[in-house]
């Protein structure tokens, strides 16, 4: 991991700062939508809220001038792909009065792509108390929008991102930013298993674009069923990752760790089956998230300013996941494999 690697610019450069005149300017000539404007956190672009004059309401997102272009289109393609999909609840693409899906804003920094796109009305995950039947509902719905990109495939389709577990070998150059010892001597021993577990079967792996980011912020429960937003982190990957990375937010600090991921893997693994070797990779795949949450939150800690919006919530979300990782090391690989032998 390249220090001058797009994939650690996108998050230590500045993200876009352009002023909600300026950008309601442009939306309005452009997509003929006028309102009023809430930001919205975001990792690495700068989000709005829209609510129109008629009650509808959308998210306006100014594309950091980081992200290659093609990783713009791939993302773009990936929610047109799926609008057929009448049983998977995602944004819709706006088009502009040209019929074009996104456009040009620029300010004193450079040019920008803007887009626009529905906003899916629901409660997030994480607002949520977590429950047998979330969990299952979970799976299913993970399941189905990871049918509906079956057979999909872009040009774009391998963005660098720091978040790709692909990646996550490469966390070990930036280790030296856990200031705990404990938590990084833990962290490095999941990034040895990775090496030594997953790596050698990779290839071997199915593989196809997947949403790469099913946490409890980006799933919303909705009265049609189960939502998915922010398709800033799809890439094709081995399919079995979607489902250790929903996993990993399914956490519990009790006696039974995998109260709520077993009934999750029961429900992804009855609509699409998963393989043998799928499931005797995923208690590594899960900590290698992990893993990956708790090392780029101490980079982050390190890299990004103190009244960072995106820092602050990242704090609040994810400083459960060291905790959590110990609780599965506790148990151990062959315990987890048990829990899931349904799984042959």
């Amino acid at each position: 991991m390249k220090p001058e690697s797009t994939a650690m610019t996108a998050i230590t450069g500045d993200a876009p700062s352009l002023t909600v005149d300026t950008v309601a300017h442009a939306v309005q000539a452009a997509f003929g939508l006028r309102g009023d404007y809430s930001p919205l956190v975001s990792e690495r672009d700068q989000n709005f809220m829209l609510r129109s004059a008629n009650g509808s309401r959308y998210v306006v997102k100014v594309t950091s001038r980081f992200e290659k272009s093609v990783a713009t289109d791939f993302q773009i393609d990936a929610l047109l792909h799926l609008e057929p999909a009448r049983d998977v609840l995602v944004p819709q693409v706006c088009q502009t009065v040209s019929g074009d899906a996104s456009c040009r804003i620029s300010d004193a920094h450079g040019a920008y792509r803007l887009r626009v796109v529905t906003w899916v009305d629901g409660v997030p995950l994480e607002a949520l108390p977590l429950a047998e039947d979330t969990a299952r509902d979970l799976g299913t719905a993970l399941a189905g929008l990871d049918r509906a990109f079956r057979g999909f495939s872009h040009r774009g389709e391998r963005p660098e991102l720091l978040w790709d577990l692909q990646r996550a070998a490469e966390l070990r150059r930036l280790l030296s930013y856990i200031d705990d010892a404990g938590i990084k001597a833990h962290v490095a021993r999941v990034i040895d298993d990775f090496e030594n577990n997953v790596l050698p079967e990779m290839s071997e792996l199915r593989s196809q674009v997947i949403h790469g980011d099913p946490n409890p912020g980006n799933v919303l429960t909705t009265d049609a069923g189960m939502g998915f937003i922010d398709f800033g982190d799809i890439v094709k990957a081995p399919l079995v990752f979607d489902v250790a990375i929903a996993a990993s937010y399914l956490r519990v600090f009790g006696p039974h760790p995998l109260q709520f991921i077993v009934p999750f893997v029961t429900a992804y693994h009855a609509v699409t089956p998963l393989t043998t070797q799928e499931a005797d990779l995923l208690f590594d795949l899960v900590r290698a998230r992990l893993a990956t949450t708790i090392t780029l939150l101490y980079w982050r800690l390190d890299v990004r300013v103190q009244d960072d919006p995106y820092r602050q919530k990242t704090l609040e979300d994810e400083s459960s996941a060291a905790r959590f990782l110990g609780l599965l090391d506790a148990l151990g690989r062959e315990e987890f494999r048990q829990e899931i032998s349904f799984i042959q």
